[in-house]
């Protein structure tokens, strides 16, 4: 951490996306710096950052933040899955990531989660997300274990998926973690 403090000279996208692997390397803190750090960024904006960014009055920003935290452990953990060779975890994984990446959207928008029925399309049109947003996660649908499991025994979940499938529906399940992460990090 005192490297990236040491390197101020980031933009800051860069900065977003460092702090967001640091998140996932690391976890998210819950130590009182923490909680100073989220009090600084909860304060009442000035008119000028007011009029740039997108107001939500119902919105829950903690719970935001939460929910996209533990979506980008999911998409950790479908990394560390694909690479032990176990696809169907992985694209499960890479489900429950889009899924709570949503979610987290839907906390800062209106202030509680969408209902839905596991189809990753409808939440997405529920959260507002756009049509390309939502063709990743209808995408990513099929791979909710109930839905999954209805059609496949699990002792053959690994041998319906390989690892190129699992990959791309990494790609899908980062795609959504990246515009939910505009929109949930721009409180």
């Amino acid at each position: 951490m005192s490297q990236m403090q040491g390197n101020n000279h980031h933009t800051s996208s860069e900065g977003n996306e460092d702090e967001l692997e640091r998140l996932l390397l690391e976890g998210v803190p819950l130590t009182p710096e923490t909680e100073e750090g989220r009090s600084s960024k909860t304060a009442t904006p000035s008119p000028q950052e007011s009029e740039d960014q997108e107001v939500f009055p119902d919105h829950d920003v903690q719970g935001a933040l939460g929910c996209f935290a533990e979506a980008s452990q999911d998409m950790a953990t479908a990394g560390l899955e694909l690479g032990l060779g176990r696809h169907f975890a992985c694209a499960d994984f890479c489900n429950q990531a889009a899924e709570k990446a949503a979610q987290a959207v839907s906390l800062l928008r209106v202030g509680h989660r969408a209902m839905y029925d596991h189809d990753l399309r409808t939440l997405g049109e529920r959260v507002g997300a756009p049509q390309e947003i939502q063709d990743e996660m209808a995408r990513l649908t099929p791979f909710h274990p109930e839905t999954f499991y209805a059609d496949t025994p699990p002792e053959e979940a690994d041998e319906i998926i390989n690892a190129e499938q699992a990959s791309s529906y990494m790609q899908s399940a980062r795609k959504v973690l990246r515009w939910a992460r505009s929109i949930v990090f721009s409180v």
